[in-house]
Parts: C-alpha cells; sequence; structure tokens
C-alpha cells in the first residue's frame, strides 16, 4: 500500500490538462469562452448545466436548447502547462491567459 507522501506525488505527476477553452455553437460559430485547471471537468460541469437548463449564460442556454448537444463542440485554444514552482497562483495566470486569447477572437462571436 503506498504511503500519503507517495500517493501525494503521483499526484502531482498527473497530466490534467489546465488552460483556456472555447465551446462552439458549429452552427452559428458564437463560443463561450472558459478557463480551468481541469479543463475536461468544467466541459462536464457546462454539460451538466446546459442539460439542466441552468446555465449562467442565458443566451448560450438558449442555443443550447434549440440547436442541441450535437452541435456544440468543446476546443482547447491555449493549454498552460504546470511548473516546478509550487506557490503559483494558476487560477490568476488563466485570468490573464483566457484575457489574452479573448483579445485575440473576434469579438462579437462571443456569448456574453
Amino acid at each position: 500500500m503506498k504511503t500519503k507522501k507517495e500517493l501525494k506525488e503521483e499526484y502531482k505527476q498527473m497530466k490534467i490538462p489546465m488552460g483556456v477553452f472555447q465551446i462552439k455553437n458549429i452552427v452559428n460559430n458564437k463560443v463561450l469562452i472558459d478557463n480551468s485547471i481541469d479543463m475536461e471537468s468544467k466541459w462536464n460541469r457546462h454539460k451538466m448545466e446546459l442539460k439542466f437548463g441552468n446555465h449562467w449564460n442565458g443566451s448560450f442556454q438558449k442555443d443550447w436548447n434549440e440547436y442541441g448537444e450535437e452541435n456544440f463542440v468543446f476546443e482547447v485554444l491555449s493549454e498552460l502547462k504546470k511548473k516546478e514552482v509550487d506557490n503559483i497562483n494558476y487560477n490568476k495566470e488563466l485570468k490573464t491567459l483566457q484575457q489574452m486569447v479573448t483579445k485575440e477572437l473576434n469579438t462579437e462571436s462571443i456569448y456574453k
């Protein structure tokens, strides 16, 4: 059986992708931009909120209801690599990265 220290080290070595992503409506090309230290979990959270009809973004929810899940795709826009230093605020880094990525995109195509 592994020790707590071994389990902690094993967890640190896991490659959970973090970064900025978009959920794109392939019918009208509008996108929802978001970020997370665990992009896959955040994508699942968005899907659950949308399926239950209580997503925080009303226009995104409306389009999801109208066009259906099959017309939305998840796409990674920029990935952030974990650094060896322990005292990094990844949430702050991701917010900055999201702002940079959003500036590069056509803001008219972003769900607000």
